[in-house]
């Protein structure tokens, strides 16, 4: 029998390295390829005008590929749930494919359209792609439990082995024989949303710095790919959070909506490092994407794994409420250029460094303002092209020294820090022209300069640019003993603590020892 089937695109916007839709075009007369605009996400999550954007270009240009096959897509309005019986119904539906999503709530949804698909007489065929492996195989390699430290996770992956090699994008030859029945009305009917559609104002937009859309992706792979030097001597803590243009290769929100497949990037990689002398992971672009693996599996083994309350992994900790010290925080009006500028190049362009997101969020956090990293999670899923749900709450808890990484006493300066790699303030002066006249003995503390330069400068400290909302050498050293309390309560005293038993000094880390720091536990 040849099949109706849907092809169901959420993440995985892409033809490449797509096996659910290569299942699809299996035996198959007809094929409908949809994305549905959910409206759980807009209630639900913070999504801001940056990543809207993303998203309709994404689609834009899956549409555009899926032209070239003699196709099209479908955005369907609605709840899921919702949605598909009547799809089901009106296309004369046999078989539903789509890629495993892990995420709590895409679980959820995914249960409910298959339960409605066996009811409606739909086989459905779902792959696995957006992952390297199988998450639920670590899990259970690992005795059932997600590892919650790098090492522990590289070995159980390599015992079960390499990621699966990419599979092929479909060709004009394997749509022979199969059509997408459309109308005159298509766009009409199943058209890609507008940003003023979707309740966004266009006049808030940001530069298009990263274009959404698997061509993009893949012509961002290839460029990269090619500074082969560049790609076998990368080391992520080595690179800069304040350069003028990104240090990293930004591939991060093409990922993250799988425009770009984890295993194409990984095996192109691979490529790269045969037969040359290359980083290793935790710090190579393979272990990047061990990472994302890492906290992904963390996030499907571990309850709660987004909020504080009820995460058996998660420090409690009696954080403060400051609605102030966090607007301010999230408004770049902290009175620390170096952070304020992070912040005014994230809510701009979508895109900070990874080094980047550990001072403001450090900052935030237990460094200085000691606010809860939900409140800080909840801002990079708004702001950030690539909030990803996993990664986002993995990442704070480990910034916030909640979980994964423990050395609570090792704090980043949000003066000293940028400095290391931009002596002359050059990426404040970029997003915070106010300051942009400051020399640069004062550009990350333009509190302490004289009237006169502040004057000559033509920003006044308190006026044109706001002071500093803290004490950052009298905050950061109350807060480690308010974190030592909360580790007491939890575990006893960490002084006895796996990291002091080794005999090391409490000196202050380098970025690369704060990187790797899991990977020695």
């Amino acid at each position: 029998m040849k099949h109706k089937c849907i092809h169901w695109f959420r993440k995985g916007l892409r033809l490449h390295d797509n096996p659910a839709l290569k299942a699809a075009l299996h035996d198959c007369e007809h094929i409908y390829p949809i994305f549905i605009l959910d409206p759980w996400f807009p209630k639900n999550a913070q999504v801001g005008i940056n990543r809207w954007r993303f998203l309709v270009e994404a689609l834009k240009d899956l549409d555009s590929s899926l032209k070239k096959l003699k196709s099209r897509l479908f955005v369907v309005r609605g709840v899921p749930r919702d949605v598909f019986p009547k799809l089901f119904k009106e296309w004369k539906v046999t078989r539903l494919t789509f890629e495993v999503d892990t995420e709590p709530y895409s679980q959820i949804r995914d249960k409910e359209v298959m339960d409605l698909a066996k009811q409606h007489g739909v086989e459905v065929i779902t792959k696995i792609s957006h992952t390297l492996y199988n998450i639920e195989r670590i899990i259970e390699e690992n005795n059932g439990k997600p590892p919650l430290t790098y090492v522990r996770f590289q070995t159980v992956v390599k015992a079960i082995g390499t990621p699966k090699r990419p599979v092929p994008a479909p060709t004009r030859e394997d749509m022979k024989g199969i059509l997408t029945p459309s109308s005159d009305k298509h766009d009409e009917n199943y058209g890609i949303p507008t940003l003023e559609e979707l309740g966004q104002d266009s006049s808030m937009l940001g530069p298009d710095l990263y274009p959404g859309g698997e061509q993009e992706a893949l012509r961002r792979l290839d460029e990269y790919m090619q500074r082969t030097g560049w790609v076998c001597s990368f080391e992520k803590p080595q690179t800069s959070p304040n350069a003028l243009s990104p240090s990293t290769t930004v591939l991060s929100p093409y990922v993250k909506f799988g425009c770009l497949s984890a295993r194409t990037f990984w095996w192109r990689l691979a490529e790269v490092y045969q037969g040359r002398k290359h980083s290793a992971p935790p710090v190579s672009l393979h272990g990047q994407l061990l990472w994302r693996e890492f906290f992904y599996t963390a996030a499907v083994g571990i309850p709660n794994f987004n909020k504080m309350e009820g995460n058996p992994n998660c420090v409690q900790v009696d954080w403060d409420s400051n609605p102030e010290h966090l607007a301010a925080w999230k408004e770049a009006r902290t009175g620390f250029p170096f952070i304020d500028a992070i912040m005014t190049q994230l809510r701009q362009e979508g895109w900070i460094h990874h080094l980047a997101r550990h001072a403001v969020a450090c900052f935030l956090t237990r460094g200085d303002l000691w606010i809860s990293w939900e409140e800080g999670q909840k801002v990079f899923e708004e702001l950030l092209l690539d909030a990803d749900w996993s990664l986002n709450a993995g990442n704070w808890q480990w910034l916030s020294a909640s979980a994964f990484f423990h050395q609570y006493f090792r704090v980043y300066s949000p003066i000293a820090f940028g400095k290391k790699t931009d002596k002359n303030g050059d990426y404040i002066k970029k997003f915070l022209p106010v300051l942009k006249k400051f020399p640069p003995e004062y550009i990350y503390e333009p509190w302490k300069a004289p009237k006169s330069v502040q004057q000559q400068a033509g920003c006044i400290v308190g006026k044109d640019y706001p002071r500093p909302i803290v004490d950052h050498d009298v905050v950061s050293k109350r807060n480690i003993q308010r974190m030592k309390a909360a580790y007491a309560k939890r575990h006893g005293d960490p002084s006895n603590s796996q990291t002091e038993s080794k005999g090391q000094k409490r000196k202050s880390a380098s970025i690369k020892e704060m990187f790797t720091k899991k990977a020695k536990k």
